[in-house]
């Protein structure tokens, strides 16, 4: 499988590295005073200084939750999942949407959770019981 290539707005890189870097456990590559890349579990992100653009500002209602329409994340395994569930709970995360299972009994049921990195950016993790019920129907 190829890694993704991803963009995205910050309102400040110090910040950016913090969440990604320190939180989160992305490590750096190149960088510039204007954008830094984050290895985000095996896959290419790069936060852009832009404070204009970051931030998410609608939502989309999925089973049940009020979704950050514009957001990015990771689908994990399930204990990795729960690890990482833990260490942002213990780290007082504040979640937009708490660690929960979506889709309950249904195609698809899967662990998610949504929060904001501190620049606005929404971002989601979540995993399945059932990988192979990623693109299910």
């Amino acid at each position: 499988m190829q890694p993704f290539h991803l963009a995205f707005p910050v309102t400040s890189l110090a910040k950016a590295r913090a969440f990604y870097g320190d939180l989160l456990g992305c490590s750096e590559g190149r960088s510039s005073d204007e954008w830094v890349d984050f290895n985000f579990y095996g896959h290419q992100i790069v936060a852009h200084l832009s404070p204009s653009e970051a931030g998410h500002h609608n939502t989309s209602a999925v089973d049940g939750d009020n979704v950050p329409v514009r957001h990015f994340g990771l689908v994990m395994e399930m204990g990795q999942w729960e690890v990482l569930a833990e260490k942002l709970k213990q780290a007082g995360t504040k979640f937009v949407i708490e660690p929960h299972i979506r889709f309950k009994g249904q195609v698809g049921e899967q662990a998610t959770m949504f929060f904001l990195d501190p620049c606005g950016n929404a971002v989601e993790f979540k995993a399945f019981a059932n990988p192979a019920s990623l693109f299910a129907k």
